[in-house]
């Protein structure tokens, strides 16, 4: 008897243990025998666009995450929508670039696997060899994620350069992610341009007294208002000077010197796992970033994700059917 009842519940385990697998319907290699060829071609697409313009990686890695923050991983960020009405027309969006490259992956793809990849696994697997491209790390992406059809500029609510850290948990926490991957993502701040407006109340009137941000080296300060007058409302930062077109460690080496550019790079010495994170890959040269990296990845691919029968493979990536 006792026997049978630890057989019922070894049984009960793996059928748990399986339909949890396929609730989240995402696994690598999931087009290994209706596209093998999708990584292959999605990379040259990649690597053929980042030549010409390298500096096109940070955006795309940042359209990876704004998808995934708004409505789950589903391609919604990509979807065109009347009167300027979806997320793409959304203020913190305006500045995301590289839409082309998912047009030009997905087009790619429908000559050879008509009707089979999802938009929203082309810009998973895109951010991935972006990275790649930047000399940056490498990770399996899990696919099998189906497209949505919704897609409305009110839904869109942003972790934000001007959070404090208890904001920024918060919001990762919401999401499934924790202390954590939000230092390690943060790490994508290694690559890319933030702009003038977006350091205005931290150089010249953190507290409404004309001060800056005491929490900002004071000497990068003073370079960055050499570079950012308090009416500038154009002029590009890089994020990691020196090295903004390299995906490498050096971005936690500045946040522990108190040079991070925005507030919320700052906000990871305010919290003791993001602060112990910060100090030791920049003490280490980032010895497990990169690593880090890819696992924290994954699981942002995972948010909000539509398998199975719901949501649609699109046609075009701009549209849904």
């Amino acid at each position: 008897m006792a026997a049978s009842k630890r057989l019922v519940v070894s049984c009960l385990f793996l059928v748990l243990l399986f339909a949890q697998a396929n609730s989240q319907g995402l696994k690598v290699g999931f087009y290994s025998k209706t596209c093998p060829q999708v990584e292959g071609i999605v990379r040259k697409v990649v690597f053929d666009a980042m030549k010409k313009a390298p500096t096109v990686g940070a955006p795309l890695l940042r359209m990876f995450f704004h998808d995934c923050f708004v409505r789950g991983c589903d391609g919604s960020i990509l979807l065109d929508k009347p009167n300027n009405q979806g997320e793409k027309s959304a203020v913190p969006n305006l500045s995301l670039r590289g839409f082309g490259i998912i047009d030009d992956s997905k087009a790619a793809l429908e000559k050879v696997c008509p009707g089979i990849v999802s938009c929203s696994d082309v810009l998973a697997l895109i951010a991935r060899d972006a990275m790649v491209a930047l000399e940056g790390p490498s990770w399996e992406v899990e696919t099998g994620r189906r497209d949505g059809r919704v897609s409305n500029i009110n839904e869109v609510n942003l972790p934000s350069p001007f959070d404090n850290i208890t904001k920024l948990i918060n919001d990762f926490r919401a999401k499934g992610l924790n202390e954590k991957d939000l230092v390690v993502l943060s790490g994508g701040h290694t690559i890319g341009m933030g702009h003038c407006p977006l350091m205005t109340n931290r150089l010249y009137n953190f507290t409404g007294r004309g001060d800056s941000d005491p929490s900002l080296d004071s000497e990068y300060a003073a370079k960055l208002r050499q570079k950012c007058k308090p009416t500038d409302t154009t002029t590009a930062l890089e994020m990691d000077p020196g090295s903004f077109k390299t995906f490498d460690v050096s971005y936690f080496t500045l946040v522990a010197k108190r040079r991070g550019l925005f507030q919320s790079d700052a906000a990871l010495l305010d919290n003791s796992k993001t602060r112990a994170y910060v100090l030791q890959q920049a003490r280490t040269h980032g010895s497990m970033f990169f690593s880090d990296f890819g696992v924290s990845m994954v699981k942002m691919g995972r948010i909000g994700v539509l398998t199975g029968q719901a949501g649609e493979i699109r046609k075009t990536c701009r549209s849904a059917n």
